[in-house]
């Protein structure tokens, strides 16, 4: 407080402007009042996590600048290869920028199991990564006559995730020449801990060597090491052991355990070059460096080393490289893949990609729910209420209720007792409606409260969520377009800047009358009218701001906020059409917005997002794919074919992908939001709740119909029980078959394209669905 008061007193603005100008700078906050301008008024800028994430990725960013242009004579990463290569599409200048980040191919795969909290990633061209912001491994070969296999400077090589009945693994296989390189990296349980396992074959037609190479980088750039100790193993599996430490010298250090002792061993500090340029200066079959234990340092923190192992002609080795895993802060009951997957619902289409696509994403939806809720393995590896909302959909979607129960206990523990805000980014104002609408979604499909509070608990943590709606939101009694919505905020990052985002309050409505629904089924008939009232009075507020835009842009549509023209930000507003419900399936504002984001906004069959992500983004494509479906529009099919033509060969969607590399340039490079709505979008298409009904098959693709084989899924979760649906030839047609276990609906609609729908009552269970006329 004492400190708060003197900065009042003092002139420190004075004092800042001052010392710019006298350095012949710009005065800071004259430019950072210039940017708040073309945001509406916050109380938060911008949040502060995200600033904080910011400055640490851009401060590699700038690290990468100094490093990277200077040395292009070293081996580097797929993406450094090819976006600082001027004959790359994905070539970018570098003239005035600051930082050099990866922008072209933000592509990796995590390998893990489903009680391991740690994901080594892999890139696209192998160079693992076993720890979080660490170094990785690269592996080279290089033939007797002086050829190089060198991965990442191949323009492509055959990568894939094999998924094993009890195996998670990426397998890449690169050749050239005479040379060849398969590697195989997955995690395997070891004792009571985890151990990433990596095994390299080489093969060189006239022999040579295979090179295992420490290098100080990662997908996002350097990752200094600064100190490497070299031993005998610990163990008879470990031959040879690497010990690496970061630049402080403080951390644990990872531990490279070879299973063969090396031939040769070559270090090089940073002033000596790559350790590459050294092999580069030996014959494949000459010189021997030796293999001596000891200690190397590197003040500038771009130390590499690469252990190499003899080739036969013609002749296959392998060496394996194990790395052991930190383990979670909560221990996690040990389990298999079999026993992870056997409650998931199963999906069984005669559709190759479709189906590959649906079985990694329940892998990647568990992998990333070990110890909380994550959206990605690197970049994004923690937790937002926003990812958390979408990705727990998924996994109940799925029939991995526990997993999302998981997370859901964790809740009122992010829920701020004073206000009732549901953090996890300050000045993003969707939260709470998102955390009250999955919370009342598992009710839904349970008949309970999630874990980790008592009834009396949730219902409490209930309350301060809609009060802190309720106090949050601005006058309703005033001529201003967002008069009675929330305030202005950042929301979600891709919409733009701070404005009163309909996003924002459309999840605010959409979590309180949910919530509103399952208070009255428990019991709660005075608390579910006052959230219904306060539901009724904010949806009012909406009606009145979509009706002024109706006339302000003669069109039905709903721009991103009522202060603003239609752009891309406007794919926030549908969220009224899914997940929520809150608007009807043919709400023709809903329908025009989709409409415009489609004629405007479409490159490579998918919706590219202008704002941020500047790509074409998987999980909003299937957004608005759910909205076109939901009405019976077909044209949802062709989008979902484009976001399964976007997955990277190991079945994974960046945040946002490239429109000419298909690379990831922005977030992740394996988004599990994105995972979570593949999920969602396959059970949608077999099986939706609408109301007090169902509607069924509103997502079958015609080839699955005219492949005359039979088709499903399930057993899916609903509001009115377990279901199943199948889908059988018959010479007529098709007789579509479903079980549920539960209640059941009020009515039950096949509505499948390119077909008349039928109605039925919610007892029938089966129905013959002639063929439609050609």
């Amino acid at each position: 407080m004492r400190l708060m008061a003197l900065m009042r007193w003092l002139p420190w603005r004075w004092v800042v402007r001052r010392a710019a100008r006298s350095q012949g700078f710009m005065d800071p906050l004259a430019v950072m009042a210039r940017l708040r301008r073309f945001g509406q008024p916050s109380e938060v800028a911008e949040p502060i996590e995200l600033l904080r994430a910011g400055m640490i990725f851009h401060a590699r960013g700038l690290i990468n600048t100094r490093v990277i242009q200077h040395n292009l004579d070293w081996i580097w990463p797929y993406w450094i290869e090819q976006q600082f290569d001027p004959h790359s599409p994905a070539f970018l200048p570098r003239a005035f920028s600051i930082t050099h980040v990866n922008l072209t191919h933000r592509n990796w795969t995590a390998v893990g199991r489903p009680d391991c909290a740690a994901l080594p990633i892999i890139d696209p061209r192998g160079l693992v990564t076993p720890l979080i912001d660490g170094g990785s491994v690269d592996a080279w070969v290089r033939g007797a006559d002086g050829e190089w296999l060198i991965p990442s400077r191949l323009p492509a090589v055959d990568q894939r995730l094999d998924r094993g009945d009890d195996d998670l693994s990426v397998t890449t296989t690169a050749e050239t020449g005479g040379l060849q390189l398969v590697s195989r990296a997955r995690v395997v349980a070891a004792g009571d801990g985890h151990r990433l396992e990596c095994r390299y074959t080489a093969t060189a037609a006239a022999g040579g060597r295979l090179a295992l190479a420490l290098r100080p980088y990662n997908p996002e750039g350097i990752s200094f090491i600064q100190r490497l100790d070299q031993a005998l193993g610990e163990s008879p599996a470990a031959a040879w052991q690497w010990r690496v430490f970061d630049e402080q010298h403080v951390m644990q250090p990872a531990r490279f355990d070879f299973d063969t002792h090396p031939e040769r061993i070559d270090t090089s500090d940073y002033e000596s070059g790559d350790v590459a340029q050294q092999l580069a200066g030996e014959s494949a079959d000459g010189g021997d460096a030796g293999v001596t234990p000891g200690r190397l340092d590197c003040d500038t923190g771009l130390l590499t080393a690469a252990a190499q192992f003899d080739l036969a002609p013609g002749e296959s080795r392998s060496v394996t490289l194990s790395v052991p895993l930190p383990e979670p802060a909560d221990p996690v009951a040990p389990a298999s893949w079999a026993e992870a997957l056997a409650p998931a619902a199963q999906l069984d289409v005669p559709d190759a990609d479709y189906q590959a696509l649906y079985d990694t994403a329940l892998r990647t939806l568990l992998l990333h729910s070990v110890e909380d809720i994550y959206p990605g393995p690197y970049t994004y590896k923690r937790f937002w209420f926003r990812d958390a909302a979408f990705i727990i959909h998924g996994l109940f979607n799925a029939g991995l209720l526990e997993r999302g129960r998981r997370s859901l206990a964790r809740f009122p523990g992010r829920q701020t007792r004073a206000t009732g805000y549901f953090h996890s980014q300050e000045g993003e104002w969707d939260s709470n409606g998102q955390a009250l609408w999955i919370i009342a979604r598992h009710h839904a499909l349970t008949g309970e409260w999630p874990p980790g509070a008592d009834r009396d608990e949730w219902l409490r943590v209930i309350r301060r969520g809609v009060q802190w709606v309720a106090r949050k939101r601005l006058p309703a009694d005033s001529d201003r377009p967002e008069a009675g919505l929330l305030p202005a905020g950042f929301s979600a990052e891709h919409l733009g800047p701070n404005d009163y985002y309909y996003w924002d309050d459309q999840w605010a409505h959409g979590g309180l009358r949910a919530v509103a629904e399952r208070l009255r089924a428990d019991g709660e008939p005075a608390l579910a009218d006052w959230v219904d009232d306060e539901a009724a009075d904010l949806a009012a507020s909406l009606e009145r701001a979509y009706a002024a835009d109706g006339g302000r842009l003669g069109r039905p549509v709903m721009p991103a906020s009522p202060r603003r023209r239609m752009d891309a930000g406007a794919i926030g507003s549908i969220a009224a059409g899914f997940p929520l419900q809150t608007l009807a399936a043919d709400d023709a504002r809903l329908l025009g917005t989709v409409g415009y984001l489609l004629d405007a906004h479409r490159v490579n069959g998918g919706f590219f997002q202008e704002m941020i992500h500047s790509g074409v983004n998987a999980y909003l494509t299937l957004h608005l794919a759910q909205v076109l479906l939901r009405a019976g529009d077909a044209d949802g099919l062709a989008l979902m074919d484009a976001v399964a033509r976007l997955a990277s060969p190991t079945g994974q969607w960046p945040e946002a992908i490239h429109p000419r590399t298909d690379g990831g340039c922005m977030g992740d490079g394996q988004h599990v939001w994105a995972a979570a709505e593949w999920v969602s979008m396959m059970r949608n298409a077999f099986v939706r709740e609408e109301g007090d009904g169902l509607v069924l098959g509103a997502g079958v693709q015609p080839r699955w119909l005219a492949a005359r084989t039979g088709f499903g899924f399930g057993p899916t979760p609903t509001a009115f029980g377990s279901v199943r649906v199948r889908f059988e030839p018959t010479p007529e047609g098709h007789r579509v078959d479903w079980r549920i276990d539960g209640p059941g609906p009020a009515w039950i609609r096949l509505a499948v394209p390119g077909q008349p729908p039928i109605d039925r009552a919610g007892d029938c269970r089966s129905l013959e669905m002639p063929e439609a006329p050609a």
